[in-house]
């Protein structure tokens, strides 16, 4: 779905951009009795150190400007920026700076949602989609950490075994199902996605249960009871 498509079913006429550009856009809706803070990625752009730093003032300037407003990412990007220009400006520093300016709006009482949209890869995602309260997408996203050919060439697994492998579990595949089955996704939403909105606003604050859905759903059944013991062990 295209970001102008997506905003007017999840707002309509509710929606007042601030900032709009090709690969990132800021602004606020209306969701139901909510204003919510919205910041964007479009286009499957690319994380690098410019857009990192960008999203990370549209949070800080959230929390200063709209204290307790919730804040939901609109995420289509293909990861992080793969140039050398970035890496020797220490691109993993400015997503740790986006994702300490996340924990700090959390925090500070601000609700945290993110969407998938459009694509969702590896590090553009880590930073931003995975770092929310709760983690959503529509059904005809795309969430991948890594797709399996270039999981075979990093780690020398033939293609072969790493196919059956996602076969028998999520953990190895790409997919909004797979996804959803592990208990990253909260929920995947179709039909009225202002609705849908509306529903997750609703929701009440509560500790991550990444880990106990991946176990109800079938798709991570260790993570939750290792949790619970690293826990246990740490009191």
């Amino acid at each position: 779905m295209k970001r102008e498509q997506l905003l007017q079913q999840l707002f309509g006429d509710g929606w007042s951009p601030l900032q709009s550009e090709e690969s990132f856009f800021v602004g606020s809706g209306r969701a139901g009795d909510d204003t919510v803070q919205v910041i964007g990625t479009a286009g499957a752009t690319e994380v690098g150190v410019d857009l990192a730093l960008a999203m990370a003032g549209a949070v800080l300037d959230t929390v200063r400007q709209h204290p307790g407003r919730p804040i939901l990412f609109l995420l289509d990007t293909q990861g992080q920026r793969l140039r050398r220009r970035d890496e020797l400006l220490a691109l993993n520093g400015y997503m740790a700076h986006l994702a300490k300016c996340v924990e700090i709006a959390r925090s500070r009482g601000h609700r945290i949602l993110s969407l998938v949209y459009g694509q969702a890869v590896s590090g553009g995602y880590l930073t931003t989609g995975m770092m929310a309260d709760a983690c959503y997408a529509l059904a005809d996203a795309e969430i991948k950490v890594m797709n399996l050919p270039a999981m075979a060439r990093i780690t020398k697994i033939p293609l072969e075994r790493l196919e059956t492998l996602a076969r028998q579990s999520p953990v190895f595949s790409p997919g909004v199902a797979n996804y959803y089955r592990m208990g990253h996704l909260r929920e995947v939403w179709q039909g009225d996605l202002a609705a849908c909105l509306c529903d997750a606003l609703r929701q009440p604050r509560e500790d991550d249960r990444r880990p106990a859905l991946g176990r109800e759903r079938g798709g991570r059944q260790q993570a939750a009871a290792v949790a619970a013991r690293v826990c246990a062990d740490a009191a």
